[in-house]
């Protein structure tokens, strides 16, 4: 096993021309390499530098690069003018679209017992380590799955085998994951890189996927002080020791750990990032630590428009609102629907509040009736913006006539939590 790159700091910031030598040295390090496949993030990762990042390998390999993978897991397709967006120049021709209904392989089975094991007894079931038919079958010498870490609410700290399990994984294994991230407790999970879900993954990819020549490229993004985004660190290797080494990292540049807890938090969606509360609701995961009882979260989304990036999803939001853990683990056990699809039940438990603080959200193309029939309050776009004008608020702790609020420009760059809270995981 090996680690080809390991660069970084809180305060560094790569060029784009360090970015690239420093890429291209690390593939250099791997030896000829004669069918390559891409596995990057899609759009809703569009700042993790990963669209770069798969552009200067394209550039790198030439055609010996045959195939781009994004790995949408649950996501709907890329458009045309999305792929443009994220990966410039990069030939359309080149990309595949993941169906995680239809094109996976079941690679192998973690046994029952591990999960009961690793869940402290709260979950029974096995889980299939399922991967796109492209990764297992495609006959490829370089599987280069490229991402960043970053907190995150179901595993952790994201990335590493998860875009391979779960960004280019299948129904069963995806939902089984989200459910045992739920269940075991999202609070005890975020900004963890050893976790149960973590366990179950690594499980997976040591059993399962050492055939399958997988080398990751992860990256760590920062902000600023002015607020733009910095490249803070690019780690290479093909084993758990590069994800450790970028995760440490990430806590250092993406935690933010509050001296006492919020009391009215603002976050900002980004229209061309978020439209969906499926993906919105990280608004709600990465500030739930930091927000104090019966604070108030407000979120503008300018472009939210639906609740699942998926119908079938969509629709099981609708129906089952986010009522909480209780109300949600009732409605699994007495409707099939709902136990067919565990990572919306998970999501359901993660986008709720379990009653503690309110959460108000403000979508541009959703209406009153549709947001409080999920269980959510509504607030007025257009009337909230105007009182909370993102382009005069900073990120951190903002005065609005007289009012102490706290702004978050994108939640899906950081973590937020009180000590006190994050430190008994509760």
């Amino acid at each position: 096993m090996s680690l080809y790159l390991a660069t970084g700091g809180p305060d560094r910031d790569f060029s784009p021309e360090e970015i690239r030598s420093l890429l291209f040295e690390a593939l250099g390090k791997l030896g000829e390499r004669k069918r390559v496949l891409a596995v990057p993030p899609d759009l809703t990762r569009y700042h993790s530098r990963a669209g770069e990042l798969t552009q200067m390998a394209w550039q790198y390999y030439g055609s010996q690069l045959e195939a781009i993978l994004p790995a949408l897991g649950t996501h709907t397709a890329m458009t045309s003018e999305q792929l443009t967006r994220m990966f410039g120049d990069v030939p359309h021709s080149l990309f595949r679209v993941h169906n995680w209904r239809t094109d996976v392989e079941t690679m192998g089975i973690v046994p029952e017992d591990f999960i009961h094991e690793v869940s402290e007894g709260k979950l029974s079931y096995d889980y299939p380590a399922q991967v796109n038919k492209l990764i297992s079958r495609g006959g490829f010498d370089l599987v280069l799955s490229i991402g960043q870490v970053v907190p995150h609410e179901v595993i952790g700290m994201a990335n590493y085998n998860k875009n391979i399990l779960v960004g280019a994984g299948g129904v069963d294994g995806i939902n089984r994951s989200h459910y045992l991230g739920a269940v075991y407790g999202m609070e005890r999970i975020m900004g963890r890189a050893d976790n149960p879900v973590r366990a179950v993954l690594n499980y997976g990819a040591d059993h399962f996927l050492t055939e399958i020549p997988i080398v990751y490229v992860l990256t760590v993004v920062g902000r600023k002080a002015d607020g733009a985004l910095a490249l803070r660190g690019l780690f290479v290797g093909d084993d758990v020791e590069c994800f450790h080494l970028a995760a440490d990292l990430s806590l250092k540049v993406n935690f933010e750990m509050l001296e006492e807890p919020i009391r009215k938090a603002v976050v900002y969606l980004e229209p061309h990032e978020f439209h969906s509360t499926w993906l919105g609701n990280k608004a709600v995961y990465r500030t739930r630590m930091a927000l104090a009882d019966d604070a108030e979260l407000i979120i503008l989304a300018p472009n939210v428009r639906e609740f699942g990036e998926d119908p079938t999803i969509d629709k099981l939001i609708r129906k089952y609102g986010y009522r909480g853990t209780p109300a949600t683990l009732a409605a699994v056990e007495r409707n099939a629907d709902l136990a067919g699809d565990l990572s919306a039940a998970a999501h359901l438990i993660h986008g709720s509040s379990e009653g503690r603080f309110r959460i108000t959200w403000c979508p541009g193309k959703l209406t009153r009736e549709e947001i409080e029939g999920v269980g959510f309050g509504y607030g007025d776009l257009e009337a909230m913006t105007k009182r909370y004008d993102p382009e005069r608020l900073s990120n951190g702790y903002n005065e609005v006539d007289g009012e102490k609020i706290f702004y978050i420009s994108n939640p899906g760059l950081g973590l937020w939590a009180y000590r006190g809270r994050f430190s008994n995981g509760s």
